[in-house]
């Protein structure tokens, strides 16, 4: 088993052995409030919002929550204790179901083929992808039979890169490129093919292996929520019965 796959389903694990919905929020999407994206927030806070300010969360149970101003109370009403993990994960996989079924996605084929861990960033396909935050991107590619050559953009082709897979190599850590700070959009050309790939940083308050997976699904990144959730599916116990993935 790779060190990713291991560390994953390790962090995963633990995760798991607690109560999931310990009333921690992790800010999405925030025009007001004076909450910013990636912030961690009680669920038991009050928030106010003023006329016009709205703000998405995202709870461990994978669902968002979605508050426009005016608002003044607790984004979780009281009785809510705990979640499952096993209704949570369902949760999620419907969530995922409903996006793989967009016209862009089923077009790039981006939901198609699975990564080995959700760290792996596929370039043989357009699409969203997701980083973490300080994290150098770990490109990744489906079929390592042959040596290929690919070259990287940023959008308005400044600068280039000329890289090489060698034959067998599945994953490249992106190399020192001082030029690459601050990309959000690439464009790489892999046989004159050119794909589109467009980055959003994780916080690193987005700990929670469920509110990581709905963080990807929101952000479009289809691929590597797959690939979490084979992880969370895979840290359930003998003796309860699986939830589906597909």
């Amino acid at each position: 088993m790779k060190k990713n796959q291991i560390f994953y389903l390790f962090t995963v694990f633990l995760f798991l052995q607690f109560e999931l919905a310990n009333a921690e929020l992790i800010v999405l999407q925030a025009r007001g409030g004076g909450l910013k994206v990636g912030q961690s927030v009680s669920a038991t806070k009050t928030i106010t919002l003023k006329e016009g300010e709205r703000v998405t969360l995202i709870g461990s149970d994978g669902k968002s929550i979605k508050l426009r101003g005016p608002f003044d109370d607790v984004p979780v009403k009281a009785g809510v204790t705990g979640t499952d993990p096993k209704k949570a994960l369902a949760a999620l996989i419907a969530t995922r179901n409903a996006r793989t079924s967009s016209v862009g996605v089923v077009r790039s084929g981006a939901a198609d083929v699975d990564t080995p861990d959700p760290a792996a960033i596929d370039i043989t396909r357009s699409g969203p992808r997701c980083l973490d935050e300080g994290a150098k991107p770990e490109f990744w590619r489906p079929d390592a039979t042959n040596e290929q050559a690919f070259v990287m953009y940023p959008i308005d082709r400044s600068w280039r890169a000329d890289l090489i897979w060698e034959k067998g190599q599945s994953r490249m850590t992106m190399p020192d490129l001082s030029k690459f700070d601050g990309v959000t959009t690439v464009l790489v050309n892999i046989d004159q093919q050119e794909f589109v790939i467009s980055f959003s940083v994780i916080p690193k308050t987005v700990k929670d292996p469920f509110i990581l997976t709905a963080w990807l699904l929101e952000k479009g990144c289809v691929q590597q929520a797959n690939a979490l959730l084979r992880t969370i599916a895979s840290t359930q116990t003998p003796n309860e019965e699986s939830v589906p993935l597909n």
